[in-house]
């Protein structure tokens, strides 16, 4: 007895010692078969009918034919032939860190490391609404980059992310804040004046873990004092910006709402223009030609006019939203007709996290058909997140990042809003289609 008790303690020991390995290496080797009734394609832009995606660990190993596709013995099967499947989406506009209801000056009372807890609520509530990739555009004291580590760490739920950190602008700009009394001297972290100091701004943010570098190079809306189609930063200084950025190989997002701003940040390079609310016919030309995304935030507008005020947003904001918030949509639509290359963004933390898919309706009121609303939150996110290779389609080596709905979205896009079904990386994380 003595001797066999021995022998029970070590196995024991040998299995303590293994922990995490022993435990990663069978999820790692888990395989896990998807019976889609209908599967989007959004590549070929299609629907296709009773297919079978095998998933070995956290990546797609082969989609096709229930009929045909052979999947491995032993395999688990979830059985989603009633349902719709499509990829993860992606939602290249977001502040998972901001709160919708802390608008103006009710924001100076919070903290940082509480703007991180926002942050960890909010990513699961987004992961649950069926993105499983966000890009986060502006997020103080470097609030995204722990939250992004953190759920790469498995420590909180979320989707997958790159985050810019502080946003980059001028001092007194919509990147700056100015609420408080000169007697506070208070400037925010990510202002940069000059080609180059914003050269050095760039690589501070990139030294302390950006994953891209976000600027604004006009006025906003939900700044102070600042007219929301002013130009900001000079073409010189975005040139600078984009020129340091694209050495490090990190892309640049601009924050645009003016026509100036919005021309002079295509011609300096950048890879996306945000809101791109006043954007004109040559504006969208330069686009065209540069190749350089539109993410226009066409939901939000709805929270802001409704709920904006008991929120704490500033008399001049609602104004200034009441004067470009219907020109945004009409130049989305003119934006998508002239041929612009657009990727879906929502400006999540304005309004509610986890109402993102609330957009879909009208970018399909504005113009899209609902294959190219969600192309556009999947393969075109993909591509300007550089991520192509990785997520956005459901096909083999990428990640078994996967929805689905009860309805039909070709029909009615707004079921989107409804996902039942999400699975991020080979594991499920809701489970409740009805």
């Amino acid at each position: 007895m003595a001797k066999r008790l021995h022998r029970w303690m070590a196995v024991l020991v040998t299995v303590a010692g293994l922990g995490g390995t022993a435990f990663a290496q069978t999820a790692a080797n888990r395989v896990v078969a998807v019976r889609a009734g209908k599967l989007v394609d959004v590549e070929a832009g299609r629907v296709l009918t009773d297919q079978t995606i095998v998933i070995e660990g956290e990546r797609i190993k082969a989609v096709g034919p229930t009929g045909s596709l052979a999947v491995p013995a032993g395999a688990e099967r979830i059985d989603l032939s009633g349902a719709t499947v499509l990829p993860g989406l992606i939602d290249a506009h977001t502040h998972l860190t901001g709160n919708p209801y802390l608008g103006g000056y009710r924001g100076l009372g919070v903290s940082a490391m509480r703007d991180a807890l926002y942050g960890a609520r909010s990513a699961r509530v987004t992961l649950q609404a069926c993105f499983t990739t966000v890009r986060n555009v502006g997020a103080g004291s470097y609030g995204d980059v722990a939250l992004r580590d953190a759920i790469n760490d498995g420590d909180v739920p979320g989707p997958r992310m790159l985050v810019s950190g502080p946003a980059l602008g001028i001092k007194g700009g919509h990147c700056d804040s100015n609420l408080l009394p000169p007697e506070f001297n208070y400037t925010s972290e990510g202002v940069a004046d000059g080609p180059w100091a914003a050269r050095a701004k760039v690589r501070e943010v990139v030294k302390y873990g950006a994953d891209l570098i976000k600027i604004c190079a006009t006025g906003g809306v939900l700044s102070k004092g600042d007219g929301v189609g002013t130009q900001q930063y000079t073409e010189e200084e975005m040139a600078a910006i984009v020129d340091e950025a694209h050495k490090l190989e990190r892309k640049v997002a601009a924050h645009a709402h003016g026509t100036a701003g919005i021309k002079a940040a295509i011609r300096a390079g950048v890879d996306s223009i945000e809101h791109a609310s006043l954007i004109d016919e040559e504006g969208i030309r330069l686009a065209r030609q540069k190749g350089t995304y539109l993410v226009m935030d066409i939901y939000n507008d709805d929270f802001i006019l409704s709920e904006g005020e008991k929120a704490g947003i500033l008399p001049e904001s609602l104004e200034k939203e009441r004067q470009v918030g219907q020109l945004q949509r009409d130049n989305f639509r003119k934006a998508f007709q002239g041929g612009a290359t657009m990727a879906f963004g929502s400006d999540a933390g304005v309004y509610p996290h986890g109402d993102n898919a609330k957009q879909f309706f009208y970018m399909v009121r504005y113009g899209m058909t609902p294959m190219q609303a969600i192309q556009a939150a999947t393969i075109n996110g993909a591509k300007l997140l550089g991520l192509a290779s990785k997520v956005g389609s459901v096909a083999p080596g990428k990640y078994a990042d996967l929805i689905a709905v009860s309805g039909d979205p070709m029909q009615d896009v707004t079921v989107l809003t409804k996902v039942g079904f999400v699975m991020k990386g080979g594991q499920v994380v809701k489970s409740g289609l009805r």
